[in-house]
């Protein structure tokens, strides 16, 4: 792949969303997202795909089939027998990935996995390619969780993790709910939910992403493909107390919840630590937000990960322990509720093991990041590669990628599209 095409694609694709200070804001349903649709809609027509929205709001993008194929299911196609799975009617490999952001997140995260679909297509079809099953392009919506708080919000509805009432009232920071968010942007939020059909046709998900850590620095490859996803979930953890005057009440007589809340941060890092994971609180909302006032309640929200199901138990209960504990001396309340858990996921090993083998033996690494790749493996056999990140820098405008490497993936993404529909 010319790193010029991929350079020239990602130019018309990198402004929408940027701030001033280098990071950006694409969270859902808003002005970005719908100019992103648009670009996303553009490209589709340009190369003659036919181009669809889903009632969940995720878009596609489909190279279709030369010919319709018939499913013989005494006689397994190459795709089914790489995966020891049954076979699908229609059989259609996916890929592509996410546009929305962190709040001023980095380009990379989600858009270089639908930019290097769009170009590994241009790659097949430059080869005189013809799938004999049909390619399809997705970007996911609200994958972040930036706007309204539930992470790959868009593939947990297709695939019913979330009930769709519930997505229907999440609200986000300016309390705005999701269900008016889609309307504002011209969406029906009635159409929300589980979408068995579209998953019954697809027979693969192939997702690319940046890599989200420094794994490949210094590797001769700039490709490596997942092995799994860490648990991990976030939980909303309120701590209550009584709002008062900040100089005239007494320390002996304060019920001071920011005291609790600062104890917290710590303990969930010492727990983190001690069990081998990761835990972080990022945001914090405060009220009444005075400077001049105690607190009466302090909203954090929890992000813990870890290598498998049971450290990550250890983290939250050893950091549930000891808030509470501290809570009652601290004459202050705390409840800790979980908004999205996701246990580990195991990407499906013969087709991990054979785009491997494809690419030359490319490395093979975990991620603590979660993906829309992970909703779906569930149901459908499922792969990630990543592309090197030299920086290791991730949800933050840091985030970076060589054109060079960004082209070497979108070759690793035609070949194993090639494989596996071709």
């Amino acid at each position: 792949m010319d790193t010029d095409a991929f350079r020239r694609l990602w130019n018309e694709l990198e402004p929408i969303g940027r701030t001033e200070a280098g990071g950006y804001l694409r969270f859902s349903w808003t002005e970005s997202d719908l100019r992103l649709r648009l670009w996303f809609q553009a490209q589709a027509r340009l190369r003659g795909l036919r181009c669809e929205e889903d009632r969940n709001g995720n878009l596609y993008a489909w190279w279709d089939a030369e010919k319709e194929q018939v499913v013989d299911p005494d006689r397994p196609r190459p795709l089914d027998q790489l995966t020891a799975r049954k076979p699908r009617r229609e059989g259609a490999v996916l890929t592509g990935s996410h546009f929305d952001s962190v709040p001023h997140g980095g380009a990379y995260d989600g858009p270089l996995g639908i930019v290097s679909a769009f170009l590994a297509v241009d790659r097949l079809r430059a080869e005189d390619a013809q799938p004999k099953r049909p390619i399809g392009i997705a970007a996911f919506t609200e994958e972040e969780g930036g706007r309204f708080g539930v992470p790959c919000l868009g593939s947990r509805l297709m695939t019913g993790v979330i009930d769709s009432d519930r997505a229907r009232a999440l609200t986000d920071p300016d309390g705005v709910t999701l269900a008016q968010a889609m309307r504002d942007a011209g969406a029906d939020p009635a159409t929300l939910g589980p979408d068995p059909e579209r998953l019954e046709r697809l027979a693969a998900f192939i997702e690319l992403h940046i890599e989200q850590g420094r794994a490949l620095d210094g590797s001769e490859s700039p490709v490596a493909v997942a092995t799994a996803i860490w648990p991990h979930g976030r939980w909303r953890v309120t701590f209550t107390g009584e709002a008062d005057h900040a100089g005239t009440t007494r320390l002996p007589d304060r019920r001071d919840p920011m005291l609790t809340f600062a104890f917290a941060v710590l303990a969930a890092r010492k727990e983190a630590r001690l069990a081998g994971g990761v835990a972080t609180v990022g945001r914090v909302e405060v009220e009444p937000n005075a400077t001049n006032a105690i607190a009466s309640t302090v909203t954090a929200w929890l992000d813990a990960r870890a290598p498998d199901e049971a450290v990550l138990g250890e983290i939250l209960s050893g950091f549930e322990s000891k808030v509470t504990e501290r809570a009652g001396r601290d004459g202050t309340g705390v409840a800790i509720a979980p908004e999205s858990e996701t246990p580990i996921v195991e990407f499906d090993a013969s087709l991990r093991d054979r785009i491997a083998a494809l690419l030359g033996g490319a490395p093979v690494l975990p991620t603590a990041a979660g993906h829309d790749a992970g909703v779906l493996s569930a149901h459908v056999p499922t792969a990630m590669l990543f592309v090197r990140n030299p920086t290791g820098v991730s949800h933050a405008p840091g985030e970076s990628a060589s054109d060079e490497d960004c082209a070497a993936g979108v070759e690793a993404l035609a070949a194993v599209l090639r494989e596996l529909a071709c």
